[in-house]
């Protein structure tokens, strides 16, 4: 039990080295901080958009939806890289050239105020949702790991304090460099504990005998079927197109083939790893039939080997780390940008500006730690909340390919449309005609934004989109 937890706080302190040199580089304007000086190398865009999407959700998560229907929960992280993919070939050039340094900024350019305003609350919202999960993925690790001395709630304690800490401390440059060793540590120490644990269980066939027979638990598409598969695809493709934190890491890359090359890599890389963590939560069913799915991944792999054991757990948290930073930079991003500097303080100096960002990165940590305790099932609360990105999506692939159908209005009434449907899927169950909200999303914020187009006779400056 000491030698994991050792190896688990050597990784802290190396992320808090890497911190510590990533703040003298992120020192002296707003730009260097929240997109390190848009200087970001291939290199460094494929591990921070690999680290963003390959965290919590997409380790402990799938593992515990793994634990319930089987391998194919490992489409999740699949659904992931295609979405990047789609990020890198469709879009990420667009978004370069706009040279903007948020969401709420494009809308502001080309629509009202209002939209802008509905733009950066929903952002932030849908950002603050993924950012409760890390605690939950987080805290399950900790508890797996000392459950002498941590508790579920504790070990979300503890890794607040880390994902804040290391934020604060570099931003995106902290995120950037600190992803380099986040992702080699969560690949090898995933791919290796999976090796080892299936050896150590007696091979496929064996934990094939030890798994119910009621649930298809080796099939690749029937645990969460064909529909739920294309869900995953259709969401985090919407999600990819539209997420300030994704967004964001292509606005820091150096130049515009950059971006692209970086999010393609990315995505190939993201292909393969969703299988192995699925992987893990069937053998951990085979071998702990009746844990909490959350701890099945943890616990599997503190049955193995402590040296192991220690680095793989420690791969988990970097995951979870990877994730955490660039959702709370971020977050910060929008409040301080779109926010403060917009409507608070327009003439604000770029040192202020740099500690009004460094304070909503410790503000908003705390709110989602608070938001973490209600929170039960990682990858069905994510589904749901990230479906709200349609409604930028929508928004965005109009006015960067389309703009002669935007009006002023597009963007405000794109947004509460989304949030409406959001809204009465959750209470209303009869309008659940479609097996995921976000199918309904779709199709109320394009006919929204077709309507608004219709009757709406305002234009937008056009002559700057595209």
């Amino acid at each position: 039990m000491h030698i994991p937890f050792i190896i688990v706080c050597l990784y802290i302190v190396l992320l808090f080295l890497i911190s510590y040199y990533a703040k003298r580089r992120s020192a002296g304007s707003a730009t260097n901080y929240v997109l390190a000086g848009r200087q970001l190398t291939t290199p460094l865009i494929t591990v921070s958009i690999v680290g963003l999407a390959v965290g919590g959700a997409s380790t402990i998560g799938v593992a515990e939806q793994a634990y319930k229907v089987g391998l194919s929960a490992g489409w999740y992280t699949t659904a992931w890289g295609l979405g990047a993919i789609a990020m890198g070939m469709l879009v990420a050039k667009k978004y370069r050239q706009l040279n903007i340094t948020t969401i709420p900024e494009l809308l502001g350019r080309y629509y009202d105020n209002k939209g802008m305003i509905a733009g950066i609350a929903c952002q932030i919202v849908i950002q603050l949702v993924i950012m409760s999960l890390q605690y939950v993925a987080g805290g399950s690790i900790l508890c797996a790991l000392m459950p002498e001395i941590f508790t579920l709630t504790s070990g979300m304690l503890t890794s607040a304090v880390v994902f804040i800490g290391i934020t604060s401390l570099g931003g995106m440059w902290s995120a950037s460099l600190s992803n380099l060793l986040n992702v080699s540590l969560k690949y090898i120490g995933i791919i290796l504990a999976t090796i080892v644990g299936v050896t150590h269980a007696g091979g496929l066939t064996n934990i094939k005998t030890q798994l119910p027979a009621n649930v298809p638990y080796m099939d690749f598409f029937d645990g969460v079927g064909l529909v739920g598969i294309i869900t995953w695809i259709v969401v985090l493709v919407t999600v990819n197109l539209s997420l300030q934190s994704i967004i964001q890491i292509s606005l820091g890359a150096k130049d515009v083939r950059t971006a692209q090359r970086g999010f393609i890599i990315g995505g190939l890389m993201m292909l393969p790893i969703g299988f192995v963590s699925a992987l893990m939560g069937v053998m951990a069913k085979s071998m702990f039939p009746d844990v909490t799915p959350a701890l099945a991944l943890p616990m599997t792999i503190m049955s193995l080997d402590p040296v192991l054991a220690g680095i793989t757990l420690a791969a988990l948290w970097a995951a979870d780390v990877s994730t955490a930073c660039n959702l709370l930079l971020s977050s910060a991003t929008l409040f301080s940008q779109d926010i403060y500097k917009k409507f608070f303080n327009p003439a604000v100096s770029e040192k202020n500006f740099l500690r009004v960002t460094k304070g909503a990165v410790v503000f908003l940590g705390l709110l989602t730690l608070m938001l973490a305790m209600t929170i039960s099932g990682i990858i069905n609360t994510l589904m749901i909340g990230l479906s709200l990105t349609a409604a930028f999506s929508v928004i965005v692939l109009f006015t960067l390919f389309a703009p002669r159908l935007c009006r002023k209005n597009s963007a405000f009434y794109t947004i509460l449309t989304g949030v409406a449907v959001l809204i009465l899927w959750q209470t209303t169950p009869a309008i659940r005609i479609f097996p995921h909200v976000i199918y309904l999303e779709w199709l109320a914020c394009l006919s929204t934004f077709f309507l608004t187009y219709l009757l709406d006779r305002a234009p937008i400056a056009s002559s700057e989109c595209g």
